[in-house]
């Protein structure tokens, strides 16, 4: 145990405060708007309007206790459980497919289901993966002339498990590892060449995967169209456009939202900063937006000053995830990109997602103390 926790931060620099702070104002924030979003839709569906509040608080307080562990954790601890992390996320995909322990919502198998709770093994590949491949394109940087024995597996376990995530019906997650992955094998400054053969392969591959289902060929037509069905497919994209006007300058005030009283499907969800934006304003959107890129901006400092290649690529990983997840739902609220079922870290109600963020940013924290520069700063 105890060279579990013999982390660096005994000889090294200390954690950075100023990305502590701004996950906790995140965090806090988070929580009130899920609250303020979810509190009729709860009242309606269980009668009790805290039921979504208290299920997140719980797994906040889950994550809080992962968070702090992975915080402490050694990095060459944390390494040799690479090959346990691929096993034991490969086993929990492989459990939603199981009659009686997956559970099926809304057309898609995406959930374990035990003790009263849910969780969402997608979540923890987006974790594992940027772990594992840190580590295999640290490991294996001087051979990436030899790719057919240094990139090639990796690439096959990033496509095992985004087939994995398909098969649950959810091509959004799905294509949104690859393009982690894809920016991780970037960043590991694999050569521009594979990019290109990778490309042509997959490509057209993952466009006949789109076009094949007719839900997915539905939301490019809201999106491109939504006016053609303001009642049937625009909807939801009108409705969020709509609500993130009405918001106006200042905001009509927390626990003000008219569209989240049965006007916005998912408002406690997938659209929660639909309502954002309608009750804290333009304002309120901002300071968001300005939360979540502060955060890219000490995640991606971190991983410049990073110790060593590995300790980089990860720090970069577990920044991107968190970010790039957040642009692309406010992406959608906003019209800008089609749906695609992927949730606002630390807003969106979920327990998988907070979990799984709040060990992230405990990484990126245990991260911060061996690059030294960022944590002087302010």
């Amino acid at each position: 145990m105890s060279e579990l926790f013999s982390v660096e931060r005994i000889e090294k620099g200390s954690s950075d405060f100023a990305l502590g702070g701004v996950l906790l104002l995140l965090l806090g924030v988070g929580l009130s708007m899920l609250f303020s979003s979810s509190y009729y839709w709860a009242q309606s569906l269980v009668q009790d309007p805290y039921f979504f509040f208290k299920r997140q608080i719980i797994w906040v307080l889950v994550g809080l206790l992962f968070g702090i562990l992975a915080a402490r954790i050694s990095l060459d601890f944390l390494k040799r459980i690479v090959p346990w992390l691929l096993l034991f996320t490969l086993a929990a995909m492989i459990l939603t497919f199981i009659p009686g322990i997956g559970t099926k919502y809304l057309g898609a198998r995406r959930w374990v289901f035990a003790f009263g709770f849910s969780f969402q093994p997608s979540e923890l590949v987006k974790l594992a993966l940027v772990v594992y491949l840190a580590y295999i394109l640290d490991k294996k940087s001087d051979r990436f002339d030899d790719p057919v024995n240094s990139l090639l597996p990796p690439f096959i376990v990033v496509l095992v498990f985004s087939a994995l995530i398909y098969m649950q019906n959810d091509y959004s997650t799905s294509v949104f590892v690859l393009l982690v992955a894809a920016t991780l094998f970037f960043v590991a400054k694999v050569p521009l060449r594979y990019f290109f053969a990778i490309g042509v392969t997959v490509l057209p591959f993952a466009t006949l995967l789109l076009l094949t289902r007719a839900h997915r060929v539905m939301r490019i037509i809201a999106f491109l169209y939504p006016q053609l069905d303001p009642a049937g497919i625009g909807y939801q994209v009108m409705a969020s456009q709509s609500a993130l006007m009405n918001g106006g300058l200042w905001g009509r005030g927390i626990g003000e939202s008219i569209r989240k009283l049965g006007g916005l499907p998912e408002a406690h969800s997938d659209f929660v900063f639909a309502i954002v934006g309608e009750e804290l304003g333009f304002v309120g959107v901002l300071l968001v937006i300005a939360l979540f890129l502060f955060l890219a901006y000490r995640g991606f400092r971190i991983a410049y000053f990073a110790g060593d290649r590995f300790q980089s690529i990860l720090a970069f990983g577990l920044t991107a995830c968190l970010v790039f997840q957040a642009l692309l739902n406010m992406g959608v609220v906003a019209g800008l990109v089609p749906a695609t079922g992927i949730t606002l870290p630390f807003f969106s109600a979920g327990g998988s997602s907070i979990l799984i963020s709040m060990i992230m940013c405990g990484l990126l924290i245990n991260l911060s103390r061996s690059s030294g520069p960022q944590t002087e700063e302010t």
